[in-house]
Parts: structure tokens; C-alpha cells; sequence
């Protein structure tokens, strides 16, 4: 079972990972968090090194459920070639950024790189998923790149509400791109 403070971090994890969706790192104060979770301030100070801290360990929630996702899509592969996993993982990044939160979440911490700590915590996200891909699907490098550039296509997508847009350059950047 766990503790009252692992417990009371994740709640304040899926808090952080929503409200700074919304407001970006910079415009989101502490409290709004706090708030969110149900918890004081206080305790989100004692839980994490400052809004930072708390920053970098939501980007890490973040890719912790990407990662989650994207090997439950590979378990469900029917096939074993490097597409057909590819497209099971694709599947599964794309029912799990219907979470509007986790995907605005992953805009917000790409658009505040220039923190050092943030960006390190971007890229060993990254690290980890593209590890994790390109050695269970046995992917080339290619074929790895293809799958990311998809996945930045489908945010672009999903925050832009392309799917809804009628016009020829919209149809063009949605053409085969599946969301739920």
C-alpha cells in the first residue's frame, strides 16, 4: 500500500500535468496546483524542490504514461514486423492524447526547453520512449523518426483542431491520420 506522500504525489502529478497545460509553466503559480489537488501549498513545497522540481517531475509523469501506452499498444500487435508494432503503438499515443491535458502538458514543457532542467527532462523522456520503440518494435532509425514526426504531426493536429477545418491545406495534413 502506499504512503500518504506517494499518494498525495501522484494526485498532485496529475494536478500539475493539467494546470500547466493550461497556463504554461511561467503564468502558473504553485497555489493553482495546490488547489487542484486539494492540498496546501505547504505540502506541495514539502513533496517537491519548488515549482520547478515539480515542473520536471510532471514532465516525467507525462512520459511515464506515454511510455505505458505506447507498451500496451505493442502487446497488442497482432504481427510482429516493425509496422504493424508501430502502428499498434501509434494507435495507442493517439487514444491517449485524446487526454487534451497530457498533450497541451507536452506542448507547454517542449515550449520552456531553455530551462536546463526542463529540457533534460524533455529529452530523457524522449530517450526513454525512443529506446523503448525502436527496440521493441525493431525498428530502423527511419522508420523511428517517421513514428515521432507522426506523433508531432498529430499534436499539431489535436491543438489546432485541423480535423475540423474543411480546407485543402488542412485535408492535406490530416490525410490518414486516425485520432479518437
Amino acid at each position: 500500500m502506499r504512503s500518504t506522500a506517494e499518494a498525495r504525489r501522484v494526485t498532485v502529478l496529475n494536478a500539475a500535468v493539467s494546470v500547466f497545460a493550461r497556463a504554461g509553466f511561467h503564468a502558473t503559480p504553485v497555489t493553482a496546483v495546490a488547489a487542484a489537488a486539494g492540498i496546501s501549498e505547504a505540502y506541495v513545497f514539502r513533496l517537491f524542490a519548488g515549482k520547478l522540481g515539480l515542473f520536471v517531475a510532471a514532465a516525467g509523469a507525462c512520459f511515464d504514461r506515454i511510455a505505458e501506452a505506447i507498451e500496451a499498444g505493442a502487446e497488442r500487435a497482432t504481427g510482429d514486423s516493425p509496422e504493424e508494432i508501430l502502428d499498434t503503438m501509434g494507435g495507442a499515443y493517439a487514444e491517449l492524447i485524446a487526454d487534451r491535458d497530457l498533450l497541451l502538458f507536452q506542448v507547454q514543457a517542449q515550449a520552456v526547453t531553455d530551462i536546463p532542467e526542463v529540457a533534460e527532462a524533455v529529452r530523457a523522456g524522449y530517450r526513454r520512449v525512443a529506446t523503448f520503440v525502436q527496440d521493441r518494435a525493431g525498428a530502423s532509425d527511419a522508420q523511428v523518426q517517421q513514428f515521432f514526426a507522426y506523433g508531432q504531426l498529430c499534436h499539431l493536429i489535436v491543438t489546432a483542431g485541423l480535423e475540423q477545418v474543411p480546407e485543402p491545406w488542412a485535408r492535406a495534413l490530416t490525410a490518414g491520420i486516425r485520432h479518437p
